[in-house]
């Protein structure tokens, strides 16, 4: 069974239609990724989902129960895009309190600040931290009672580098145990490399539903080939494969999907003529420019 079901999700707010008949399931363990530009849908359907707000139509379930059931509220977990807390606290008595509003044990504070990277910060006032630091308190809260879906707003705001790799770690651990994710960021880097499958809305409509390698073959969209020449062979290379010259020693080629494995044997009968070759399908951020402008009027 989905751990969260959406048929027919429709809201409007007045002669605004902020989502469209949006369809899709989250599985046990399955990372999903909600994609779109500002004023797509893309809060309201997480507000939809946390029971903050009805919906107008459809039908929304969420871990077999109505969002925003005492059943639901149990075992969803939600991190916003700017998380706030009390500055006089530490990172630990702030975490000591939300276990206790769950009902959960305290001895499990620092374990939960362990997880997220903030043991050595642990003592220290809210106040003193980072927006990094402030975003890591506030997993170390949405992981309270090993949650069963969690919802993360822009969940990577703020975080450097290695505490984005961290956080996708987490994640991933927490897919493992057969948590859902349900999360939103304009990170498109990031989305493409650690999750399962995306969700594309445009003016309150889904436009995409895919894994990546789906969404590629969906769109068609050409291929680039960046081929590597010997010295001072790029100009037959070039000749040859009839691509543009740059940087004066590489070739690069552009060719649709289906066009690929020819193009390939093409550059493979030049022999010792080429050094490398590289085949780079289309980002996902060619993607989501794709499929953001197909919407229906």
């Amino acid at each position: 069974m989905p751990n969260l079901t959406l048929s027919q999700l429709t809201k409007a707010f007045g002669a605004t239609c902020a989502l469209r008949e949006v369809s899709f399931d989250v599985a046990p363990g399955e990372r999903i990724a909600i994609l779109g530009h500002n004023g797509a849908g893309k809060s309201t359907l997480m507000k939809i989902v946390l029971g903050l707000i009805p919906h107008d139509s459809g039908r929304v379930e969420v871990l077999g129960a109505a969002p925003g059931d005492r059943a639901a509220r149990r075992q969803v977990a939600y991190l916003p895009e700017n998380v706030a807390f009390h500055p006089a606290l530490t990172g630990l008595e702030q975490i000591r309190t939300y276990l206790r509003l769950r009902g959960e044990p305290v001895s499990a504070a620092m374990g939960l600040l362990e997880r997220v990277g903030l043991a050595d910060a642990a003592r220290r006032r809210i106040g003193t931290y980072s927006k990094g630091m402030r975003q890591r308190v506030g997993l170390a809260q949405a992981l309270i009672g090993k949650p069963r879906l969690l919802v993360l707003d822009e969940p990577t705001s703020g975080l450097d580098p290695v505490s984005r790799r961290d956080f996708y770690t987490t994640l991933d651990g927490l897919a493992a145990d057969g948590a859902s994710i349900l999360l939103s960021s304009h990170a498109l880097t990031e989305v493409e490399a650690r999750t399962d499958r995306i969700v594309i809305l445009s003016k309150g409509v889904m436009v995409a539903n895919a894994s990546l390698d789906e969404l590629r073959l969906q769109a068609a969209l050409p291929i680039q080939m960046h081929v590597q020449a010997r010295a001072g062979a790029v100009e037959k290379v070039a000749e040859s494969l009839g691509g543009t010259r740059f940087n004066g020693a590489r070739v690069n080629l552009t060719c649709l999907p289906d066009q690929k494995l020819s193009r390939l044997t093409q550059v493979t009968a030049l022999g010792a003529l080429v050094e490398d070759v590289d085949v780079i399908p289309p980002s996902l951020e060619d993607l989501y420019t794709h499929f953001s402008k197909q919407v229906q009027p």
